[in-house]
């Protein structure tokens, strides 16, 4: 195997394989694998990719295949549609229902079914006001477009996605818009994966982190993982070769016995992230209790409107019930399928009752779904 698979310094096997076809380096990095899994003790491997973009892509360059038997992929909570719990969905189907209110939010969420069977989707047919932007700064041109509604924007997703929402509200308090609101579901993700991990019926070795998420946070904020759990990790990219190479680093992680985290995604993610953009965050936003789909309540795991932008927090304005219990909606499992407690497939309304045209939860629901990628990429059971 040539030198820029076998070191253990991937920054310069990646500046190496950059020059290469990506199809070699395809080949290259699954033929690396295939001979370092026997140095592993303990097969099959288990590895956790938490991004959904991750599980999506795997699926569409048929990774799985290419991988040998002894590793075994599995999802996590990095589909911020799917992590969304069952009270904030239901606390913004009923904000849609109120009069003289519009809900703006991203696609994803329009369908993602309620407690009682109702999504956003379904309360626009009904009369209510739901609109689908692409972006934070889309509701707010809504909002100063037409000022006689009272715009909400349903902000929903990690770190990545919190500095634009945050830079938003800060452009809505410079013109003191007063019809513009946002309703806060954003999570941050090291404080689900600890909650996740330190449970005893978790059984992953090897994680590959999520590269958005990374690209924002650094490599710091996973340290607590290798360092508390002895989990490998490895922030990877989303072409093909990208997580190859993140799978090569978990399993040279394992063989050696010495989990750090590894940064397989260097053009995109520097180790101290983007301060930038985490100062832009913590400007507008501090950490809260938040309720996660699957996970329950984790303490600090939440991103809350400071009180000196509370003119902008729908949470407040519209005293919106406090997160309630989590509610099952039929008999989805999405909870522990993001959980990597079950798979697709091991639900009974996988491509059955539940299908990308009539979703029973948000794992169908969203692009970054695991049910979505197994039934659109031949996870479909006969």
């Amino acid at each position: 195997m040539p030198s820029l698979v076998s070191s253990a310094v991937f920054s310069s096997s990646i500046s190496s394989m950059d020059k290469m076809d990506r199809r070699e380096r395809v080949r290259l990095l699954a033929s690396a694998i295939e001979r370092e899994l026997p140095n592993v003790e303990g097969r099959p491997v288990t590895i956790m990719e938490v991004c959904g973009t991750h599980t999506m892509s795997i699926f569409r360059h048929g990774l799985r295949g290419l991988l040998p038997p002894g590793i075994k992929l599995i999802s996590g909570p990095g589909c911020p549609v799917c992590v969304t719990s069952q009270s904030q969905i239901d606390a913004a189907i009923a904000l849609s229902q109120l009069p003289g209110i519009t809900v703006a939010t991203f696609g994803d969420m329009l369908r993602v079914p309620g407690s009682s069977g109702l999504s956003l989707a379904k309360a626009k047919a009904q009369g209510a006001d739901v609109r689908m932007v692409y972006s934070p700064f889309d509701a707010l041109a809504l909002a100063r477009r037409e000022p006689w509604r009272k715009v909400c924007f349903l902000a929903v997703g990690f770190e990545t996605t919190a500095p634009v929402v945050a830079a938003t509200i800060r452009a809505a308090a410079r013109v003191g818009l007063e019809n513009f609101t946002v309703f806060s579901c954003h999570k941050t993700m090291p404080k689900a994966l600890e909650t996740l991990f330190s449970a005893e019926d978790v059984r992953v070795r090897g994680l590959l982190c999520p590269g958005h998420v990374s690209s924002i946070i650094g490599e710091g904020p996973y340290r607590f993982l290798p360092e508390s759990y002895g989990i490998s990790c490895a922030i990877a990219g989303f072409e093909a070769d990208e997580i190859l190479l993140g799978i090569l680093s978990l399993l040279r992680q394992m063989a050696s016995g010495r989990p750090r985290v590894e940064n397989c995604y260097p053009r995109a993610v520097s180790p101290g992230g983007n301060p930038r953009a985490i100062a832009e965050m913590e400007a507008v936003f501090k950490a809260a209790d938040a309720l996660w789909r699957g996970l329950g309540n984790i303490p600090g795991s939440g991103l809350e409107i400071r009180d000196e932008f509370s003119a902008y927090d729908a949470a407040s304005r519209f005293d919106l019930s406090p997160p309630a219990p989590e509610k099952r909606a039929s008999s989805c499992i999405c909870g522990q399928v993001i959980t990597g407690k079950a798979s697709p497939a091991d639900c009974r309304l996988f491509s059955r009752a539940c299908t990308p045209s009539d979703p029973q939860g948000p794992c169908m629901v969203s692009s970054e779904g695991a049910c979505a990628a197994w039934f659109k990429y031949g996870g479909v059971r006969p």
